[in-house]
């Protein structure tokens, strides 16, 4: 499966997902300025990124801890997602996200 991110400077990169790895993985793995202070623990709104509004409701809802991650998240958007929190299957090739500002 193939994950779309679009970093902060608008370089689009075309990354190989893994099935059962979470969106955070795959944008840390490929060098991509993810912090993910927590490691993924829902702790942190350090791996911030913006789903693609085509993508947005094929995803699971967030979660009540998401949400409150995000609540303290600079930058918020409606389509606002912790990439730890999205975890990749073969119903999300082609998944696009862009990074959050810092």
């Amino acid at each position: 499966m193939k994950i779309i991110a679009i970093d902060r400077e608008g370089a689009e990169h075309s990354l190989e997902g893994r099935d059962g790895w979470t969106v955070m993985e795959i944008l840390r793995n490929a060098g991509l300025p993810i912090e993910a202070e927590c490691g993924g623990a829902c702790a942190c709104a350090t791996c911030h990124v913006y789903v693609d509004e085509a993508w947005f409701d094929r995803l699971p809802p967030r979660s009540e801890f998401e949400t409150e991650m995000l609540d303290m998240a600079t930058a918020y958007e409606p389509n606002s997602r912790l990439s730890c929190q999205i975890t990749c299957a073969a119903g999300l090739d082609g998944l696009r996200v862009t990074i959050a500002p810092e």
